[in-house]
């Protein structure tokens, strides 16, 4: 009895310490993301952000068809050996040259859809990057792996401070959008060094692909779903490039990049560690649901205020920031926020799928969404970006029911519970935003604007959550009171 309740105190001990070290990644990650945005913002023009907000995509499918989903394959194998690791990291290495090979052949045709000579020689450049990141798959599985979520934080600041330093460098000296294109090249770079100086596993000359073919069942199904997810992540960029100006693509990036500052900052902090604690729980229904329910809480408590506050103060970030010039990627910023304040909530009902083996499941809702997605936009396109994007995001919203009608199939998750945990932060959240845009109308000055909005939203929510007595808020206040004894 000691021997079981030592082990799940251990978990909880590591998952809280996870969940604080993944916070404090994205959250460093983020406002570092956000300072040299600012400044790239400022130094760029829309039209140049567009040049490189095309290729996303392109570079996206590279990454999952290099990966091919043998990260969460490794992760969900309860003690990988290094002949696991070393197949996957020779398998992502021999992928990605074929797939670069491609790639470079293709730069020409990718050029000529979206109408833009200059993407031949861009292209060529940006897709160097998922050939470099190949070489840390298997290291940064290791890492996600072992919970070494402390030495992830550490990678990445290194490794965006160097990459940020670069590209505003180049932008300061007249390099235009190759500024943009050069600092996903140091980044992942930098990254994968110290990926494998905090890592303990190196890779071996043994070339055995054994590994790979018990993996693959599970594996193959998470690549179908990766490159489905990243087509609907960005079936967007690619209508608004083709059917568009490089400026409209422009505005939407910068908008889609703040809104994905703001929900990868929360749902980053989860991903690094549910599907490593949800896997370790998943032969205890009960205890399963009760970790899916906390973290289900925890997502919502702060994932609806952060990004429902960032819609309020849309208008006053994007002038206080990256100026006027970028006024027309407001409207398209605040309607992203409102649904990327469920995306915290989507990546734990995918855990738990993934935890549970289920990558089926995970394929064929991301499957069906994908094409929701591609019918609802296409039949939009006519109404202009603003509608285009709407539809989008409302689709995303209520596609939150079906993940949780698997929830409750395969694991057992009551609807009135998962809704028990989600609704109150979100009808407070919504509260408290419309009562903070009501009382600040008449403020005119921008910066008094954004800092009065942030402000009183901020403690409207807190003192709301005293109020009510959440006792999501009383276990982070008791966790972080621990941590200063």
């Amino acid at each position: 009895m000691y021997f079981c309740s030592a082990m799940a105190e251990d978990l909880r001990s590591k998952t809280a310490k996870g969940l604080v070290w993944g916070l404090l990644n994205n959250g460093t990650m983020q406002v570092l993301n956000l300072l040299f945005g600012i400044v790239l913002g400022r130094l760029l023009s829309p039209e140049e952000y567009g040049v490189v907000g095309v290729l996303a995509i392109f570079t996206a499918l590279a990454g999952d068809l290099q990966s091919a989903g043998f990260s969460q394959a490794l992760v969900n194998i309860k003690e990988p050996k290094d002949n696991d690791y070393n197949a996957v990291f020779w398998f992502n290495v021999l992928t990605s040259i074929m797939l670069y090979a491609i790639l470079f052949l293709c730069a020409p045709l990718i050029a000529q859809f979206f109408h833009d000579p200059r993407l031949v020689d861009v292209s060529r450049l940006v897709f160097l990057s998922f050939f470099i990141s190949s070489l840390g798959i298997a290291h940064s599985a290791y890492l996600w792996k072992n919970l070494m979520v402390k030495e992830n934080t550490i990678a990445g600041f290194v490794s965006l401070v160097c990459s940020g330093a670069v590209g505003v460098t180049l932008a300061v000296l007249g390099y235009s959008y190759w500024s943009l294109a050069w600092q996903q090249i140091v980044y992942i770079s930098v990254l994968n060094i110290m990926r494998l100086r905090y890592s303990r596993w190196r890779p071996s000359l043994t070339l055995d692909f054994a590994p790979i073919r018990q993996m693959f069942p599970f594996a193959v199904k998470l690549l179908v779903t990766k490159l489905l997810t990243t087509l609907s992540q960005n079936i967007l960029t690619v209508i608004i490039g083709e059917r568009f100006s490089k400026s409209a693509v422009g505005n939407f990036t910068q908008a889609n990049k703040w809104n994905t500052m703001g929900h990868n900052t929360i749902s980053g902090a989860v991903q690094q560690v549910a599907q490593p604690v949800l896997a370790s729980v998943s032969d205890d229904d009960d205890r399963e649901r009760r970790v899916f329910s906390k973290m289900l809480r925890f997502m919502s408590f702060i994932s609806f205020p952060a990004l429902l506050g960032l819609a309020l103060v849309g208008r006053e970030l994007i002038l206080a920031t990256v100026g006027e010039k970028w006024l027309d990627s407001v409207q398209l910023l605040q309607i992203l926020c409102i649904g990327g304040a469920f995306m915290p909530i989507y990546n734990v009902y995918q855990n738990l799928m993934l935890s549970r083996g289920r990558s089926d499941i995970y394929m064929w809702c991301n499957s069906a969404l994908l094409l929701l997605q591609i019918a609802v936009v296409v039949a939009c396109v006519g109404r202009g970006i603003v509608a285009m994007v709407a539809a989008y995001t409302l689709l995303n919203i209520l596609f939150v029911a079906v993940w949780q009608w698997f929830a409750k199939r395969i694991c057992g998750i009551d609807w009135h519970q998962s809704a028990r945990d989600v609704t109150p932060f979100l009808a407070v959240a919504v509260t408290v935003m419309w009562a903070t845009w009501f009382a600040t109308r008449g403020i005119t000055n921008v910066y008094v604007l954004l800092i009065v909005k942030t402000a009183l939203a901020g403690t409207l929510y807190l003192a709301s959550m005293k109020i009510l007595n959440a006792k999501i808020l009383d276990e982070c206040l008791q966790f972080l009171r621990k941590k200063k004894q």
